[in-house]
């Protein structure tokens, strides 16, 4: 064989390293980023169950996001889902309520534009007032958007579910469930002698 062909075989031999660890590393950067991303998810839509914001949603984002990495996250992607969905249609199921969403997430866009705008501590606040509404535009920012994705959700479950026939949910209920119950009942079944 030629020293030319051997050195364009090593060549592309080191090329198709290079290609590969670069796969691996791209590989690796994605579970990384998608790892991140998903308990990020998670973490927020926790404490978004007991803070303003959309907890079950945003948990259902988390878990689909880490439903790609682990078993037991996909396990529980329907589930979540089918509380997300009940839990936003049960939001909007009467006016008075969507009212009351839709004016707390005004009062939570009210609240980041003054933190922006960072007027002077008040004379009871007790610390330096540095630590007054910390964070200025970057903070305000975070909170202005928690408002409008609240405005965003409360639309689109007035859209999906607002005057929805409680028969037909209660029936896609039980549809969603029968797979489950299925395979409960199949493991029953092979269990037994």
């Amino acid at each position: 064989m030629s020293s030319a062909r051997q050195m364009a075989m090593s060549g592309s031999h080191d090329m198709l390293g290079v290609v590969s660890s670069r796969s691996k590393l791209r590989g690796a950067l994605r579970r990384t980023g998608l790892e991140i991303l998903g308990w990020t998810l998670v973490v927020v839509g926790i404490a978004a169950l007991v803070l303003p914001g959309p907890g079950l949603l945003t948990l259902f984002a988390g878990i689909v996001v880490l439903s790609q990495q682990y078993t037991w996250a996909e396990r529980q992607v329907e589930p979540v889902k089918r509380r997300a969905y009940q839990a936003a249609r049960e939001g909007v199921k009467t006016w008075p309520r969507i009212a009351f969403s839709a004016l707390s997430a005004f009062v939570v866009m009210g609240v980041g534009v003054v933190w922006g705008l960072h007027p002077p501590a008040p004379s009871w606040w007790p610390i330096d007032e540095r630590w007054w509404l910390v964070g200025g535009w970057a903070t305000a920012s975070s909170i202005i958007a928690g408002g409008v994705i609240a405005l965003v959700l409360l639309g689109y479950s007035v859209r999906r579910f607002r005057g929805e026939d409680p028969e037909a949910v209660d029936q896609e209920a039980r549809v969603d469930d029968a797979p489950a119950n299925r395979s409960v009942e199949n493991e029953a079944e092979r269990s037994s002698p």
